[in-house]
């Protein structure tokens, strides 16, 4: 009893530093009440890997990274080991991927374990599993991003030698002659335009002043013309006519009588048809109508006397 005091602080530091000791572990992503199996891995880089980083299969974490350790003397200078947890087993050809965790740039260790084998062996624990590196979206887009960089670099080389191509050539002296040419052209042009505006415009200009003066005194002397008289004379013949043609229409006038009497236009085809009919007769028997003698017509009234 002299000593109760002394054993209750003792116990209670030692319960304190036990869970202080498993606060940090749990802190640190370890269960140090459950069992695990260590594993390692050799790699050139790391790509920001941490301690503590998670170990996953298929997105699932089944464990963590333990210990980065390096050695800058050698090319695979980094040594990786992982703890798994016990019930997970690794077969052989099993391969630690080093992957991208998220879009903040975390990296992760990925156990990518092959399915479908009939015969399953596996590792044992503490062995080397096979290693391998798979890119970030920020490396891809980098080596997307470099390879379109090269591309418009060698792009603009050619564009460049070309260029110094054409300017070592003689095609640019010949060019630049040829502008030479073209602009003694447009001034030649400008000059024969500027004696066209000079002298052959205000020869137009007048010929067409003439043509609207000449356009004008027509349109006047058409205006100062009796055109009432020529009106009134052409309403005048047409009351002539439209009287022809009543009176044509009516039976009292003699161009009504023609028209319109159907006696006076069968008398007129009878007199036609006793024509026709004399002419036919007259063809036929000429001789009934016309006597010729060579030596004089004979005196009839002297033969009946005999």
């Amino acid at each position: 009893m002299k000593y109760a005091r002394e054993i209750k602080v003792g116990l209670l530091a030692i319960i304190c530093g036990g869970l202080l000791f498993y606060g940090l572990f749990f802190l640190k992503g370890v269960n140090i009440f459950s069992s695990t199996y260590a594993y390692h891995g050799v790699y050139t880089h790391v790509d920001g890997l941490a301690e503590q980083a998670p170990v996953l299969v298929r997105g699932y974490k089944v464990g963590q990274v333990d210990h980065i350790r390096y050695d800058f003397t050698k090319d695979s200078a980094f040594t990786i080991d992982i703890s798994v947890d016990k019930d997970i087993q690794v077969p052989i050809g099993t391969c630690m991927r080093l992957v991208p965790n998220g879009l903040l740039g975390g990296t992760a260790i990925e156990l990518q374990i092959p399915v479908n084998q009939s015969v399953i062996s596996v590792h044992q624990p503490d062995d080397y599993l096979p290693t391998d590196v798979i890119s970030g979206l920020v490396e891809q887009l980098q080596e997307g991003v470099m390879d379109d960089l090269q591309q418009t670099v060698v792009q603009a080389q050619q564009l460049l030698t070309n260029l110094n191509n054409q300017l070592g050539d003689d095609y640019i002296k010949s060019s630049l002659a040829h502008i030479d040419h073209i602009s003694a052209d447009m001034e030649v042009s400008s000059a024969e335009l500027k004696q066209l505006m000079q002298h052959k415009i205000p020869t137009i200009v007048d010929n067409v002043d003439q043509t609207m003066i000449s356009l004008n005194k027509i349109s006047s002397d058409l205006n100062e013309a009796d055109l009432k008289v020529t009106i009134a004379k052409v309403d005048t013949a047409i009351t002539q006519v439209n009287a022809v043609l009543a009176e044509a229409q009516t039976t009292d006038g003699t161009l009504g009588k023609l028209i319109n009497d159907g006696a006076l236009y069968n008398h007129i085809n009878a007199t036609i048809l006793s024509a026709d009919s004399l002419l036919v007769d007259l063809k036929a028997n000429p001789k009934r109508y016309v006597h010729f003698s060579l030596f004089g017509a004979k005196d009839k009234s002297k033969n009946k006397t005999k």
